[in-house]
Formats: C-alpha cells, structure tokens, sequence
C-alpha cells in the first residue's frame, strides 16, 4: 500500500490497492486501525467500509478491499464465489434442510394445534368407596385449558360400563386463554360394580364446548382408571 496518483498503474509499481488516505481512521468511531486486520475493538459499524469503497471508485480500483469476510478466507485469499462454494457443502445443505423441516414443523403445530386441552387425574387419597345402595365412587380431578381468546363453557360427559355416571357438576367455565379444575365423581351402580368386582376400569371424560360451531375436533377426551373393589 502506499500513495500514487489515480494514473499510476499500481500493479505495475508493486503496490496494492490501498493508498494510505488513512480516511478509514479517520471515521471510525472507535479509533482503530482496521489496516491492521480483525481487532476487538470493532462494533461493525461499516463506516471505514462505505469510505474505502468510495475511494476505490475515485481511484477506478475495485471494491471491498474493506469488506466483511473470516479470517480463514482472507488468509486463503478466497472471493465471495470461493466462500459460497465452501458454505454450500453436503453437510451444511442437510443441517439446513433438517432445520427448515423442523421449522415447517413447528409452524404446522403452531397451526393445527387444540384450543383445548384437559386431563383427568384420580385422586390418590381414595381410590374408591361404597357409597348408598352399594354403588361405588371414584373421585378425580378434571383440569381443562381453554386456549381461545375468549371464555368458554364445556358440558361434561362420561363413558365408560353401562350405568357408569357423573355425580357432580356436569359443566365447568373456563375464561379466556385460561384453565380451570373441577373436583368430579363418577358412580357406578350396585348392580354393574357387582358384575365388574376387582377389576380397574379405563373410562374417559367427554369435554364438548357448547359454544356453536362445535366440530368433532373441538371433543376431547380424558381418560383415568375405574376401581371396583372386591
């Protein structure tokens, strides 16, 4: 580098493209030197880039002699062409495509995902107790999340062995972008709890948004255990 005129054949004097206006110095905001190579100092502000690259044209040399660019290339002395061929390697092009799938994945979920969700969990405390006329009790705990941006009412139903119902409130409010939990007892007759003694049953609670139009995608079911004692 060095100062010559704008006549001076520069390749042919030896000299390189930059011709020491120190112009790049002179706006940086931290005072560095960019000249001397990468320095930590340096907030990529681009400011001695824009400069340099005006000198160049004033000087009909080419630009970005100041440009942003890695160590490894500028030590390989590698054009923009050069680093694109190494970044569009076999390996990087599959971690791409792998991250653009899971990216159109995420969206899809984001998408297609429930405005409700619930589950049903029994409650340890009592598994499960006689009751009048020897029906047999089960309590559990229903939570429901409501992810529209508005209140919702859900209507409550059971299935499960014939006879099987639900001895408590059989609907349940949840606000806006919400959840709400509700305390549930499911009875089973004398008459099926005798048939079905011993046994763990699986049954499912139906939660329907009554809040027209309620599609077959908005019904969910939460499932538990039945005890019937011996």
């Amino acid at each position: 580098r060095g100062p010559r005129s704008r006549k001076t054949d520069h390749r042919a004097a030896g000299l390189g493209d930059c011709i020491d206006c120190t112009l790049c110095v002179q706006v940086c905001p931290t005072g560095i030197d960019i000249r001397n190579g990468l320095q930590n100092e340096c907030i990529a502000c681009a400011a001695c880039i824009d400069v340099c690259d005006d000198v160049m044209g004033k000087m009909g040399y080419d630009k970005g002699l100041i440009r942003y660019t890695s160590g490894h290339a500028v030590a390989h002395g590698w054009n923009a062409r050069q680093m694109l061929r190494r970044v569009a390697r076999p390996r990087v092009l599959i971690y791409g495509l792998l991250l653009a799938a899971l990216t159109v994945a995420w969206l899809w979920s984001l998408g297609h995902r429930q405005d409700v969700d619930a589950v049903l969990i029994k409650d340890r405390g009592s598994l499960a107790r006689m009751v009048s006329n020897g029906a047999i009790e089960n309590t559990y705990r229903l939570q429901v999340v409501n992810s529209r941006e508005q209140a919702r009412r859900f209507r409550l139903a059971v299935q499960g062995p014939d006879g099987l119902r639900i001895d408590s409130a059989s609907e349940l409010q949840v606000g806006a972008a919400a959840s709400a939990s509700l305390a549930l007892r499911l009875v089973l007759p004398a008459e099926a709890a005798l048939a079905l003694a011993g046994q763990s049953l699986r049954v499912a609670v139906v939660i329907t948004p009554e809040d027209p139009p309620a599609g077959d995608d908005e019904v969910v079911r939460a499932e538990a255990s039945f005890i019937v004692p011996r």
